[in-house]
């Protein structure tokens, strides 16, 4: 089955050079366009697509409202969303997390790594690459805790090895990088980032990450 996905953005010139990319993929297949948030959440329920890609800076709604409203808790098999930014750095990436996106990548990426991310995020992992997420945690750090507040209640509720695979996917680790660091199976990895996010009350990895940094557990530009 080919991963169907929605273009979102306002600049038609952007969607054709994305379709042209990903419509060269046999396993991919561009199923509709959007030129904003609106548009895009019509097109969600219309096509029933897998990925969404998402552009955050657009007309009538961004995409941080457009993110919030197709992967609330109220649809059904949610779209993933992957958000684009020209990270200049786009302020918004953040709240774009928070609100369910599945992760982001630089407009300019290359093809391949546009095309990869699409179906990391529809396979259901985050794209969170550890070299982008560290700049934008280190852009946003005066706005994260300074790790002298108290910790919150919910992370009392992992256990020590838990906490230390949600450091790890703060990082940016993927699964099987986790299991070498830490000697176990990516299997017992992945039971492990289960519990974390049923325990927090998160949607994916990439919340996980979010949340490990404004809780004050990770700090940006730490190892």
């Amino acid at each position: 089955m080919a991963i169907r996905v929605l273009l979102v953005d306002d600049q038609p010139l952007l969607r054709t050079g994305f379709r042209m990319i990903l419509e060269a993929e046999q396993d991919i297949a561009v199923v509709g366009e959007a030129g904003d948030g609106l548009q895009a959440q019509d097109q969600v329920r219309a096509l029933q697509p897998d990925v969404v890609l998402m552009d955050i800076r657009m007309p009538r709604m961004d995409g941080v409202e457009a993110t919030r409203q197709i992967t609330g808790p109220e649809r059904d098999g949610p779209a993933k969303v992957l958000v684009l930014t020209t990270f200049d750095l786009d302020e918004y990436v953040v709240e774009a997390l928070r609100a369910g996106a599945s992760g982001f990548l630089l407009k300019d990426a290359p093809a391949d790594e546009l095309v990869q991310a699409i179906r990391v995020v529809a396979a259901g992992e985050a794209m969170l690459a550890p070299s982008i997420t560290r700049r934008l945690l280190d852009k946003y750090a005066t706005h994260l805790p300074s790790g002298d507040e108290p910790v919150p209640d919910t992370l009392h509720t992992l256990t020590d090895r838990e906490v230390e695979v949600l450091k790890l996917v703060a990082r940016g680790l993927s699964n099987a990088e986790i299991a070498a660091d830490l000697f176990v199976s990516e299997t017992t990895v992945k039971t492990h980032v289960g519990h974390v996010l049923t325990k927090l009350g998160l949607r994916d990895r990439v919340q996980a990450a979010v949340y490990a940094y404004e809780s004050g557990l990770v700090r940006p530009g730490a190892q």
